[in-house]
């Protein structure tokens, strides 16, 4: 199997997991009276797994977006120097304004 395959299942593995620690947390703490939600309804547990597969696609996305930039080399000429950057002085404008006649 190709590494960046192998790498692309693993991170979908983790961010599934983290989905599931997430919606459990959830639930235990019970934010926004979710667990009540989800025993008094009849398609509760639908939005349990709906809400568990939903926050896995996107935590498993930010898990391989993270890794894939992490891996990213730098292979230029380190940063250079820091010049400071010019202050300039704020200065008066004279403005001729008319005036109207009443």
């Amino acid at each position: 199997m190709p590494k960046l395959i192998r790498l692309y299942i693993l991170q979908v593995l983790a961010g599934f997991g983290l989905s599931a620690l997430f919606v459990a947390l959830l639930l235990y703490f019970n934010v926004g009276n979710l667990w009540h939600l989800v025993n008094a309804t009849s398609g509760g547990y639908v939005a349990v797994v709906m809400l568990f597969m939903f926050n896995g696609i996107v935590f498993a996305g930010v898990q391989f977006s993270i890794t894939i930039m992490r891996m990213a080399r730098d292979d230029g000429p380190g940063g250079g120097k820091k010049d400071a950057l010019p202050v300039l002085e704020p200065a008066l404008v004279p403005v001729p304004v008319e005036r109207r006649k009443p």
